[in-house]
């Protein structure tokens, strides 16, 4: 289903969560039993389906109480004790760099112009954790047609917005302000590649990456940057805050990669979030089970490009 954004939901307009995870549950038999008969050869979406499906949806508690933005702090628990703080509207979006036409648009312009709908995704984190998220949003790509792609231009940069009155984090030298984060320009157009404007039904959450931020499932989430600002279109590989920072640690592809460990720790295995300290982990899939995006990284050495 496909639908407008409304920018003045209340909590009376939104699907309650208990009537969201009852009607993804229904969605997931009806997948398995349309799975019955299926050949061998079924497509690679109706394998990603079936993958996401078999989980229930992260509790919308948890997936916005456990998070990573530095902005506000380092503890999962920051973002969400902090972010109130931040102005999301107005908010402007640039588009610039090898686009034929360069773009400075705000978030409510935008809006109207994008067509929103509803996905649901698997989100890794590189500690071990994972989650199920409903995302609202629209494919980048939509938005990169709109500036006018130049032939020469061959990754994607994004900024954060940088505003330390607001974002305490930025105060401090932990990290390279603002965030920055990079896709090559084929992972930006795939159809997978979202720009979230909600999750569960709801506007984004501030400690979520309000008002805009990037989805991309296939990788791990530090890559997903939050509150962006600024997307801009280059010839050469961008600067890349994690990996700036630890380009042992963190590369700039950041696929899912089960057997590719981070040095401090394994990433051959998950936990969903919310499933308690004991519940047992199982293992990672490549690519975060969304198989289809391999073909873009055919011939390449996935240990050395991380």
């Amino acid at each position: 289903m496909r639908w407008r954004f409304k920018t003045d939901l209340t909590e009376n307009d939104v699907t309650p969560e208990e009537v969201f995870r009852a009607r993804r549950r229904f969605m997931a038999a009806a997948a398995g039993a349309a799975a019955v008969g299926v050949l061998a050869g079924r497509t690679a979406a109706a394998s990603r389906s079936d993958a996401v499906l078999k989980d229930e949806p992260t509790r919308y508690e948890d997936a916005t109480t456990y998070n990573n933005f530095y902005e506000f702090g380092t503890r999962k628990s920051d973002p969400a004790r902090l972010a109130g703080q931040l102005t999301v509207r107005p908010w402007t979006v640039r588009i610039d760099g090898l686009v034929d036409r360069p773009l400075e648009l705000s978030l409510d312009d935008l809006l109207k112009e994008m067509e929103i709908e509803e996905r649901i995704y698997r989100f890794r984190c590189v500690e071990g954790w994972a989650m199920v998220v409903p995302w609202n949003g629209f494919m980048l790509r939509d938005l990169l047609r709109k500036a006018g792609v130049r032939k020469e231009a061959r990754y994607v940069a994004f900024e954060t917005l940088l505003r330390p009155s607001e974002m305490p984090g930025q105060k401090g030298r932990l990290l390279e302000w603002p965030y920055r984060e990079g896709l090559r320009l084929d992972e930006a157009m795939h159809p997978l590649t979202l720009m979230a404007t909600g999750m569960y039904g709801k506007p984004l959450p501030k400690q979520n990456g309000a008002p805009l931020r990037l989805v991309v499932p296939w990788k791990y989430g530090f890559k997903s940057i939050k509150s962006v600002v600024r997307i801009t279109l280059t010839e050469k590989q961008p600067p890349t805050t994690w990996n700036m920072m630890a380009p042992d640690e963190y590369g700039f592809y950041a696929n899912v990669n089960p057997n590719v460990d981070h040095p401090r720790w394994s990433q051959a295995t998950e936990r969903l979030l919310g499933s308690g300290l004991f519940a047992g982990s199982r293992p990672t899939r490549m690519f975060n089970g969304y198989d289809e995006v391999a073909e873009l990284y055919r011939g390449m050495d996935l240990r050395k490009y991380f």
